[in-house]
């Protein structure tokens, strides 16, 4: 239940940002930047419930704690920012946008792997 009120709060004031500075500002470099922090905000909380359930449907050895759910529900928000960012310069490309989702995966493994190294089960 913590997860989904998170979550909902995430999406309201991701989303309602982004639909305020969308309507009403003019792209200058603040707005810009806080288009970019709400794009995490709204895209973390439209991800975090698919997470979870991921997460519970998939279990691992050791089980994932809270902290873990909202570092990759996080990481959705941060890719899609930053895929926002490179199409705003007109630099990305499919390929890139694939290097950089597969660039993500490979460090949530690593920090998984990590954790899964320092585990003791009781």
């Amino acid at each position: 239940m913590f997860f989904f009120m998170v979550a909902l709060f995430l999406f309201v004031l991701g989303w309602g940002g982004l639909g305020l500075v969308t309507y009403y500002t003019l792209p200058t470099l603040g707005p810009r930047w806080l288009f970019f922090f709400l794009v995490v905000l709204a895209l973390t909380g439209t991800g975090l419930p698919i997470v979870y359930f991921l997460n519970k449907r998939f279990p691992t050895r050791p089980p994932v704690g809270g902290e873990v759910i909202i570092r990759q529900a996080l990481w959705i928000g941060i890719y899609a920012s930053l895929i926002t960012w490179l199409q705003m310069g007109r630099v990305l490309t499919p390929m890139l946008a694939a290097i950089l989702f597969a660039a993500f995966i490979l460090i949530e493994g690593l920090l998984r792997l990590f954790e899964r190294s320092r585990w003791r089960p009781n």
